[in-house]
C-alpha cells in the first residue's frame, strides 16, 4: 500500500476515536508534534504509539526541536538550549563539533520518546536584514561554514536514530517578512543565489528529507517556491536534492487559498508530501483526501528516506555534556 502524501497532526495529548479512524483510512506518510501534544514522557510515547497503531506501521513522527526559541519539548522533558546562532558563535572554531554534540543530545531526547525525525538542520544564511523570526535560528552567514555545521547537525541526528529534515529549500535567509503571516520576496538572480543561499543545500543534497520555503524568488518565478514547478525543478536539478521533499506548513499565511487547494498545487509542482498543521478535524480530513496517495516516485523516495533510520550509536551522555560544556566555555543552555 502506498503512503498518503501528507503529514498530519493531532488535536491533543492522545488520538480521539475519530482521529484514529481518519488516519487508519487515509494512511498519512507521517505525523508532527506540537506543544499541545506534549505533557509527560509516558504520554508522548503513548501518543506516538497511537499514531503508529492507526496506520499499522512504523511511520515517521517529526517535530520542530531546533533548540532555543523553536523547541516543542521543554524542561523537564528536554534541555533548554540557547538559540542556534548564539551557540555557533559561542563555540567559535569548535562550532562543528559543538553543534554535533548539541543535536546528538537532542536526538537522544527525541528517540527516547518515540520521535524519529526532526525539522533540522536549518541552513538558511543569516544576514543583517533577515527577519527576526528566522535569524537567531540560523547557524551563520558564510555558506561554507553553514554547510559544515549543517552536516554536523545532520550526523548528530542520524547517529541518534533520528531522520533530519534540511530546511528551508532553496534558502530562506533573504526573507525580510515572516512567512507565517506574509509572503516574502527575494530579488536576486539565480547566479547570485547559487554561490550563497543555494550552496548549503547543494552541500547537503544527500540528506533523506528536505522542507520547502514559502517565498518568491522574483527573478526566477513569480510563484512561491512551495507551489512552483520551476523552483522544485531547480531544487532537484541545480541543487541536486533527490530526497523526499516536504512542504513547510501549508496553513501558513504566506500561501493563499484553501489548504486542500494548496496541497494539490504543491504536489503538482513536484513536492512529494504536504505538511498540514493546526487545522480542525474537518480541515485535516479534507487535506488528507485532497493529497491522496504518494506518486510512485515519491513512494520510492519515502522508502529510501525511512531506510536511513538506524539504531542509535551508543552515547555516553555525561561525557557528551562535559565535552560540549568545555567547548562552550561552560555556557551551553538558555539562562
Amino acid at each position: 500500500m502506498r503512503f498518503g502524501a501528507a503529514i498530519s497532526d493531532a488535536e491533543g495529548l492522545r488520538l480521539t476515536s475519530k482521529e484514529k479512524n481518519l488516519f487508519r483510512q487515509m494512511n498519512p506518510f507521517g505525523f508532527i508534534l506540537f506543544a499541545r501534544n506534549i505533557d509527560t514522557a509516558d504520554q508522548v510515547r503513548a501518543l506516538c504509539d497511537d499514531f503508529r497503531e492507526a496506520v499499522g506501521r512504523n511511520c515517521p513522527i517529526t517535530i520542530d526541536q531546533e533548540g532555543g526559541r523553536v523547541q516543542r519539548l521543554r524542561a523537564p522533558l528536554a534541555r533548554e538550549w540557547m538559540p542556534p546562532l548564539d551557540h555557533a558563535k559561542q563555540a567559535g572554531d569548535a562550532a562543528e563539533r559543538a553543534m554535533y554534540l548539541r543535536y546528538r543530545l537532542i536526538a537522544n531526547e527525541l528517540f527516547e520518546l518515540g520521535i524519529d525525525s526532526n525539522c533540522a538542520p536549518m541552513v538558511d544564511l543569516a544576514r543583517d536584514e533577515t527577519h527576526p523570526f528566522l535569524k537567531n535560528r540560523c547557524y551563520g552567514a558564510d555558506p561554507k561554514a553553514v554547510s559544515k555545521i549543517g552536516r554536523a547537525v545532520a550526523k548528530g541526528h542520524l547517529d541518534g536514530g533520528v531522520l533530519p529534515v534540511v530546511k528551508h529549500m532553496p534558502g530562506h535567509g533573504l526573507a525580510t517578512l515572516d512567512s507565517h503571516h506574509d509572503l516574502p520576496h527575494v530579488d536576486l538572480t539565480q547566479d547570485e543565489l547559487k554561490s550563497a543561499d543555494f550552496a548549503p543545500f547543494r552541500a547537503l543534497n544527500d540528506l533523506p528529507m528536505g522542507m520547502t520555503a514559502h517565498l518568491v524568488y522574483d527573478r526566477i518565478d513569480p510563484q512561491p517556491a512551495t507551489i512552483s514547478p520551476k523552483m522544485i525543478d531547480l531544487i532537484r536539478d541545480k541543487i541536486g536534492f533527490d530526497g523526499l521533499i516536504m512542504t513547510d506548513d501549508i496553513s501558513m499565511k504566506a500561501l493563499s487559498g484553501a489548504p486542500e487547494e494548496i496541497a494539490g498545487q504543491a504536489l503538482n509542482a513536484g513536492c512529494d508530501v504536504v505538511l498540514h498543521c493546526n487545522g480542525s478535524f474537518e480541515a485535516r480530513a479534507t487535506v488528507l483526501d485532497a493529497a491522496g496517495e504518494m506518486s510512485e516516485q515519491a513512494q520510492k523516495r519515502a522508502e529510501k528516506a525511512l531506510a536511513m533510520r538506524q539504531k542509535p550509536v551508543e552515547l555516553d551522555i555525561q561525557a557528551a555534556e562535559a565535552e560540549l560544556s568545555a567547548l562552550m566555555g561552560g555556557q551551553v543552555y538558555e539562562r
